[in-house]
């Protein structure tokens, strides 16, 4: 009996997750409420309320439950050495991209992420929780160029903090761009062309730490802040 309480509870929870994907793509963090979203998952507020302390939390659970598997590969594939991070790092950018194309809840919650959020207005442990998320990716990020620094990748002045922000950005103008209007381009099939412009650029003119900045060893590592963020499915070295 406790089990299948267990199990009831589970599936409530994930009910309400839907449920918010739903309400707040439709109306908006801002302009939804936990009442609505009881309703639409067809549970009582109260059984709302046991599973989730406020709307922050959760949006933080629906955040998480798109993006914390790529987040555990990234931190995997950062933790131990390869032989080709640049590949290794490639091969998570392009899961990254075709997870979100092929993932009908993948794309429900980052267009909710990207544009439905409202920055100015999103409760501050909303935004705490999503620097704190784009910091930690950062670092496993910059751990893999750091490791293609090593191994003679890039260039040994190369700045790969600002490498860690520029491929964020990137990654994150990409999704942004394609969430907002699926039918400009085929993301899933344009994927490995679109990350090899990017990792193109990135080994052929890589940003240098300027010379006053080289005698402060380790900095870029102190200098951690979302990553490439969407849920993606394994690739062979994940990577």
């Amino acid at each position: 009996m406790a089990r299948r309480t267990k199990e009831d509870a589970a599936i409530t929870r994930e009910q309400l997750i839907d449920a918010a994907e739903r309400v707040f793509r439709k109306r908006g963090l801002a302009g939804s409420t936990l009442a609505e979203v009881a309703a639409e998952a067809g549970v009582s507020r109260g059984a709302l309320y046991w599973h989730f302390r406020d709307k922050s939390d959760l949006y933080a659970a629906m955040c998480e439950r798109a993006t914390l598997p790529l987040e555990n590969m990234l931190e995997q594939a950062a933790s131990i050495p390869h032989a080709d991070p640049i590949g290794s790092l490639r091969d998570l950018a392009i899961c990254a991209l075709t997870r979100l194309a092929r993932d009908a809840r993948a794309q429900a919650v980052f267009d909710v992420m990207f544009h439905k959020s409202e920055r100015t207005s999103e409760p501050a442990t909303v935004a705490e929780r999503e620097r704190r998320e784009r910091g930690h990716c950062l670092v496993q990020v910059e751990r893999l160029l750091m490791q293609a620094v090593t191994k003679g990748q890039l260039p040994a002045d190369t700045d790969t903090a600002l490498a860690t922000r520029a491929l964020h950005a990137y990654m994150e103008g990409v999704m942004d761009q394609w969430v907002l209007d699926p039918s400009a381009f085929d993301l899933g099939s344009a994927a490995p062309a679109l990350i090899d412009v990017m990792f193109g650029g990135l080994c052929a003119a890589p940003p240098r730490v300027s010379r006053a900045n080289r005698a402060v060893p380790e900095a870029s590592t102190k200098r951690p802040e979302r990553a490439l963020t969407a849920q993606t499915e394994p690739t062979a070295d994940e990577a």
